[in-house]
């Protein structure tokens, strides 16, 4: 079990990092909302991590606190959510804005999530009212700040790259054009408009 990275990022292709720890190069799976808050390309990082083994794959999947990895941990033990799905939910939102729509019962915004239908809102409030409980203050100051990196790349780099983000995350290709096309200005980066695609869906 892979629980804890510390090396440096030699790329970031979100929703991925590749962050290369003694000469080996691990790929990373991070929710936007832990990936905005990453340093730039050749610094040092440390990533808590979930090594998820499936028949077809191995996949580590990144988080900066230990509250955000517990969430996904409880997460992916609700039926009908996996590793995947859970990425998508924690890009949506923040892990503290997903323990607010549980506790408030909100499926209207649950359901603005890729991959996540009616019943699958309705599970998740049922199943995981009682376990956020103990996140809610622990999650209060969980991702503060946003570390914009200012790699300069062509408009239609950016908008490439940032399609491909929300298609990673389950947004059919159609939709996750369109989102993009809603919210894109010249001044943004890839991450900015990532986030802005993502928050404008809820």
């Amino acid at each position: 079990m892979i629980g804890r990275l510390r090396g440096i990022i030699i790329e970031k292709q979100p929703p991925k990092v590749l962050i290369e720890v003694g000469g080996v190069g691990y790929e990373v799976f991070m929710p936007m909302t832990c990936f905005y808050a990453l340093p730039d390309n050749g610094k040092e990082v440390i990533v808590l991590t979930h090594f998820a083994v499936r028949e077809d794959a191995q996949v580590l999947y990144g988080f900066n606190h230990e509250q955000e990895r517990e969430l996904f941990r409880e997460l992916i033990k609700v039926n009908g959510v996996g590793p995947k799905l859970a990425l998508a939910i924690l890009s949506g939102m923040s892990a503290a804005q997903f323990i607010n729509a549980v506790e408030q019962g909100e499926i209207k915004t649950l359901v603005k999530l890729p991959g996540v239908g009616t019943k699958t809102a309705e599970r998740l409030i049922v199943e995981m009212k009682d376990r956020v409980k103990r996140f809610g203050e622990e999650l209060s100051n969980v991702n503060p700040a946003i570390d914009i990196g200012d790699i300069k790349k062509s408009s239609n780099q950016i908008e490439s790259e940032a399609v491909s983000a929300l298609i990673a995350l389950g947004y059919k290709p159609q939709e996750a054009s369109r989102i993009i096309s809603k919210v894109i200005r010249p001044e943004m980066d890839c991450e900015m408009l990532i986030r802005e695609a993502l928050k404008s869906v809820l």
